[in-house]
């Protein structure tokens, strides 16, 4: 009789112990003090999903433009500097290559010589110049832009 007593204590103790556990939760969940319900609550954090679903959904929208203005952006750059006359000292002639993500951009070329400098422009699209001959030094400049350097 008194194993049975004991028996039913210990189990009582458990239950009691496991209730005392499951109402310090919910009050946790619900907030002690305030009068909601699981209901309420469960509403409310539906609510809060909803709302943070969305704005990441305009977030990644706002990425995806940002990201694509980006690629139309000077991203690349190459510069060669050369001698092109031989009577001039040092390479004091360049050509530089500015493109963007999609290897459009310019290159200008700069030509030092003793009876004046000279200066061309010329548009790239593709990597390429489609309306004129490129030089090698402008070729060298547009190829360390594409690589992804200067020097």
């Amino acid at each position: 009789m008194t194993a049975m007593f004991i028996g039913i204590v210990a189990w009582i103790s458990v239950l009691t112990y496991v209730l005392i556990r499951m109402v310090r939760h919910y009050n946790r969940l619900t907030g002690e003090g305030q009068k909601r319900g699981l209901k309420e609550v469960l509403d409310a954090i539906t609510g809060a999903i909803d709302v943070l679903q969305k704005r990441t959904s305009e977030s990644e929208k706002a990425i995806r433009a940002v990201e694509l203005d980006g690629t139309k952006h000077v991203q690349r750059i190459g510069i060669v500097r050369f001698n092109p006359f031989a009577d001039t000292g040092g390479t004091q002639s360049s050509s530089i290559a500015i493109l963007d993500a999609r290897k459009n951009g310019i290159v200008m070329t700069t030509l030092y010589g003793r009876a004046g400098n000279r200066s061309y422009i010329k548009e790239i699209i593709a990597g390429t110049c489609k309306e004129l001959d490129l030089s090698k030094e402008e070729k060298e400049a547009i190829q360390k832009a594409i690589v992804g350097g200067t020097s």
